[in-house]
């Protein structure tokens, strides 16, 4: 990687760890009862925009996204983030996505909102999937 990717790369990773992701509740402890559109607002929409369309060449869209056919790793992503390239719909990212600070049931309740809107059909998720998940990771 060369040093104006690595300064970039650094730079995005300040900025979306400032800006992504609002805890809005300890790791395992339920918050308030937040639909998965409420999370989706304070989490997601900085980066993945109002209609899940990402930003091109920078954050890969939701809406429609390929990326969802893999629940694991959709699920495994927002537990863990990502850093590095990823294809979606056919086209190359390479940003950081960092580790949301959700617990089991909000992390169900998003990624439910995300699989249900934005040109997607996904069954739910639950928070049982996500907790079993987390406890391998």
């Amino acid at each position: 990687m060369n040093k104006l990717s690595l300064i970039t790369t650094a730079g995005i990773f300040i900025i979306l760890l400032a800006s992504c992701g609002g805890n809005t509740s300890s790791s395992n402890q339920p918050a308030a009862k937040l639909s998965g559109e409420d999370i989706y607002k304070k989490t997601c929409i900085t980066c993945h925009l109002p209609k899940g369309e990402g930003l091109p060449g920078t954050f890969p869209p939701l809406a429609k996204s390929d990326f969802l056919a893999n629940r694991e790793s959709v699920i495994k992503q927002v537990l863990k983030g990502n850093i590095g390239e990823q294809v979606v719909n056919g086209t190359k990212y390479n940003s950081v996505m960092p580790a949301q600070p959700l617990g089991d049931e909000e992390v169900a309740l998003v990624l439910t909102y995300v699989y249900s809107n934005f040109g997607n059909s996904g069954a739910p998720v639950t928070a049982a999937e996500v907790k079993a998940l987390r406890s391998k990771l």
